[in-house]
């Protein structure tokens, strides 16, 4: 532990900064980071903050309520009405990962600030591919985004956030590591921030427009979030772990039951769970469309903090303990009960995480609808399980397979979820027994659950079977292969399948046999929730900004095919939007994988028209049932998505994109909203739509559209002309009136949308960063 007090120390001292807004004036004498000795707990003015809020309610609050509402910009006036008032917030810091970073803070370069106005971090993790080994694959990825890491590098430099190099770590599990606190409300440019959950924060994803707001110290808005409670009773033992928890909420719920709602979880199975285990739940809260989850502030996330160095953070929580904690009597809008007695380990997929199967039916299920028995590859770790707990435990199976000869009897990959978790494994030998055992150690990155993985070993098409410890498992997620059937379960349970190859083995209670010819059972496994030693935190990936970052440039290559400098939008010219073309109507699932693929597409996220090329690349058209192969209605010829919009745009015609439920379901990238924009669409009319997206899109100026009556997505089709009509009367809560025209005959339908005043501004504007740049300047929109 003296080496990781040294290094703070020494990066705690450069780094001089001062945040303007009101949040940050010191009421504490405790930093909220290692990192940032000059940040100090805001735990007195969220008191106060709340006191004002309870006296206007008089009702008893939630959790997630009590640091919701402490953190209102206007708490005296703030309309407060779950799933209706928009709130304004003030968060506490931004995280941002190396992917959604460039165009995030191309955005903020644009707006032309100077500096960020709250803690800022970004993280490099999103650009490492998975091709040979950890070191290797660093180095590699190093030379291959030598432009964009230092675009990234300089930029913070130069506005005021930290930079964490390639080779720290996963963005979420760095956050828990070092920044996350009880009450904190944090905003990232990634699905899977809720992970904070796991220590008492508010952590939420959002696109990189709300990022950009924030960083210029405009309040951020958020739809009054309804609050769904989840009583865990019992304890959890054996083969089942925390990830159980949710994928059998996933069950529960569907991957769209909790949009709009935070998961708020409590009762007496709450302190049967590690913190890690509490992030791992509130992780892969985002895989029901939750808008966050979160546990309350226990003694195992005190725990957890003095492990990892911030004792007095914990110390300092316990005086507030009455905040972080739900108030006797307060009501939910749901109650889910999980009996954690009972629980049973599952395995979710594939194709979805909703899909469960309990580890006794998963053979059967298998058989039944003709799944790839034989498991291809095994893969644990990713910012979902990847903690110091998860690595032990499945070193622990390992281990009881080892002394009966056994190993993993397919390639078997292991992400680390930081640099010092991998530091601390290597050192306390988990890494030597997953390597007996068959494992190769990848980078400390998200490699193959963001599709950054080179897989050699199946042919595109080929239809075969993988078992992970992600949160994900949409097709060709990990791999780009639409035949790969991924199966998400916890990483204890991917490392027994290893073991056995086969989807039809259950652990729990089929036997194995040994090197000897003997039968034996795998023992349930275990391992220490935090190491003995301390945390080694390895190798130093930390860039402080300097005190003042004036004088460092930032330059973007005109001629570059990674980076681009934006342009602003077009604003709205005032005119109704007249036969729209519909570029493409979608069938059934359409996530923002679909939408704007990652995998090798990873490498243009700074540049907005080169990564437009992948825009509804995976989306199913409902014409032909074929993805990327739509009719030009203007040449009659089919041709991919991108093509047909590009020529659409060439020649003026405004396009709309047609969509089933829960549209833009996954990933909170941003680019699935840019892309349409850039390419001249104007409107996505859907049946529904995840959260983050429709706030994206609604930031660009789209206009987010939803069918009031679902079955009237029948009667669009690919050649039909949609005009969206008294767009100058746009208003919150009133219906737009869409005419719908096909082979000479017309009819009106009523779209919904859910756009406030302020919204409807930034449609006007054109997008929210042209409003923000019109207000600087005094204009008026």
């Amino acid at each position: 532990m003296a080496l990781r007090t040294q290094r703070y120390i020494y990066l705690a001292g450069s780094m001089v900064r001062r945040f303007h807004a009101a949040q940050y004036l010191r009421n504490s004498n405790v930093a909220v980071s290692n990192f940032e000795a000059d940040q100090f707990l805001p735990y007195k003015k969220m008191q106060e903050t709340l006191d004002r809020v309870a006296g206007r309610l008089n009702r008893p609050m939630t959790l997630s309520e009590k640091i919701l509402y402490s953190h209102l910009d206007e708490p005296d006036s703030q309309e407060i009405e779950r799933g209706k008032s928009y709130l304004k917030l003030r968060p506490d810091r931004v995280a941002l990962q190396d992917a959604t970073a460039q165009m995030a803070l191309l955005q903020f370069i644009s707006s032309g600030l100077k500096k960020v106005a709250v803690p800022s971090t970004v993280h490099c993790d999103h650009l490492i591919e998975a091709q040979v080994s950890g070191d290797k694959d660093l180095a590699r990825a190093k030379d291959l985004n030598k432009e964009v890491y230092d675009f990234l590098s300089s930029t913070c430099a130069k506005y005021g956030l930290g930079f964490w190099k390639p080779g720290s770590g996963i963005i979420h599990q760095i956050i828990l590591e070092n920044y996350a606190y009880p009450g904190l409300l944090m905003i990232g440019t990634d699905s899977h921030t809720p992970n904070g959950g796991g220590l008492g924060c508010l952590c939420i994803g959002v696109g990189g427009a709300d990022a950009v707001d924030v960083m210029a110290n405009i309040p951020w808005e958020l739809k009054c979030p309804t609050v769904i409670g989840v009583n865990l009773t019992g304890k959890i033992s054996g083969w089942t772990s925390s990830k159980d928890v949710i994928l059998k909420l996933a069950e529960i719920l569907t991957v769209k039951g909790g949009t709009g709602a935070i998961v708020e979880y409590h009762g007496p199975g709450v302190d049967s769970i590690s913190c890690t285990g509490m992030a791992t739940i509130c992780n892969m809260g985002a895989e029901i469309g939750a808008t966050t989850s979160l546990f309350p502030f226990n003694e195992r996330m005190t725990t957890y903090l003095s492990a990892t160095g911030r004792g007095a953070i914990s110390e300092e929580a316990q005086k507030y303990k009455k905040m972080f904690t739900a108030d006797e009597g307060c009501k939910y809008d749901q109650v889910i009960e999980i009996n954690l007695d009972t629980l049973e380990p599952l395995v979710n997929g594939p194709f979805t995480p909703d899909l469960a199967h309990p580890i006794s039916k998963l053979g059967d299920d298998s058989e039944k609808n003709k799944y790839p028995m034989d498991i291809k590859v095994a893969l644990i770790g990713s910012c979902t399980n990847s903690s110091y707990e998860d690595m032990g435990r499945c070193a622990s199976i390992a281990n009881d397979a080892l002394s009966h000869g056994l190993k993993s009897c397919v390639p078997f990959n292991v992400t680390p979820g930081s640099e010092q978790i991998r530091a601390t494994i290597a050192r306390d030998g988990i890494i030597e027994v997953l390597e007996k055992f068959g494992g190769t150690v990848l980078a400390n990155a998200c490699g193959p659950c963001i599709g950054q993985w080179d897989r050699k070993d199946v042919k595109k098409g080929e239809k075969n079977t993988i078992v992970t410890s992600y949160n994900r498992n949409f097709t060709g997620r990990n791999d780009a292969n639409p035949a790969t059937h991924c199966f998400v379960t916890s990483p204890e349970m991917v490392t027994a399948l290893a073991i056995a190859g086969r989807l039809d083995f259950n652990p729990v209670s089929d036997e194995l046999e040994g090197a000897d010819g003997k039968l034996f059972k795998l023992k349930p496994p275990i391992g220490a929730e935090l190491p003995t030693k301390g945390f080694d935190p390895g190798e130093d990936t930390y860039q402080a900004p300097p005190a003042d970052g004036e004088s460092v440039t930032v330059n973007v290559d005109p001629k570059s095919e990674r980076l681009q400098i934006l342009q602003p939008f077009e604003k709205w010219d005032g005119q109704d939007y007249v036969d729209m073309a519909v570029l493409i109507k979608i069938k059934g699932k359409c996530t923002t994988d679909h939408i704007s693929a990652a995998g090798p597409w990873l490498k243009y996220r700074g540049h907005l028209d080169n990564i437009s090329n992948n825009m509804f690349i995976g989306a199913t058209n409902a014409e032909n049932g074929e993805m990327n192969k739509v009719k030009n209605q203007k040449s009659g010829q089919f041709d991919a998505v991108p093509a047909v919009a590009r020529d659409y745009k060439a020649n003026k015609i405004k396009w709309c994109a047609v969509g089933e439920d829960n549209y833009g379901e996954g990933s909170s990238r941003e680019h699935a909203a840019l892309e349409p924009r850039h390419l001249g669409g104007v409107a996505i009319i859907v049946k529904s739509f995840a959260r983050i997206h429709e706030t994206n899109l609604k930031k660009q100026g789209m206009l987010a559209l939803t069918f009031a009556n679902p079955g009237d997505y029948d009667k669009i089709q690919p050649s039909s002309k949609l005009s969206l009509l008294n767009l100058k009367d746009l208003a919150p809560g009133k219906p737009v009136e869409c005419e719908i025209k096909n082979n000479g005959s017309s009819e009106k339908i009523q779209l919904n949308h859910s756009f406030n005043e302020g919204q409807i501004l930034w449609f006007r504007a054109g997008s929210a960063l042209n409003l923000m740049k019109e207000q600087a300047a005094g204009g008026v929109c």
